[in-house]
């Protein structure tokens, strides 16, 4: 399993990319297209046309809509979405903010 560090900014690529590009014209790819240099300390996601995976026992990843750009994700999301999971329902906490004593 792959886990991502706190504090690493992760992007997804949310239009699908041909993979014969290799990994560097995937880099090439995220830096001036997405405007994100993963050789900067960022990471990038990239996705294929098709969504399902074969260890995934006919099930599918859930990936962002398809549109042009990128967003970002944070680890927990990120771990989620390659574990096959709905991502969407990963969120922080929520933490209430300490009242003062009087």
């Amino acid at each position: 399993m792959l886990t991502a560090p706190a504090g690493l900014m992760i992007y997804v690529a949310t239009r699908p990319v041909d993979f014969r590009k290799g990994a560097d014209g995937l880099a090439l790819l995220a830096k001036e297209t997405l405007g994100h240099d993963p050789m900067k300390g960022v990471a990038v996601v990239f996705r294929a046309k098709r969504a399902d995976w074969k260890r995934l026992e006919g099930s599918a990843f859930k990936w962002p809509p398809v549109v042009d750009g990128v967003m970002r994700m944070n680890a927990a999301q990120l771990s989620a979405l390659l574990a096959g999971m709905d991502w969407t329902r990963m969120h922080a906490p929520r933490i209430p903010q300490p009242k003062a004593l009087a």
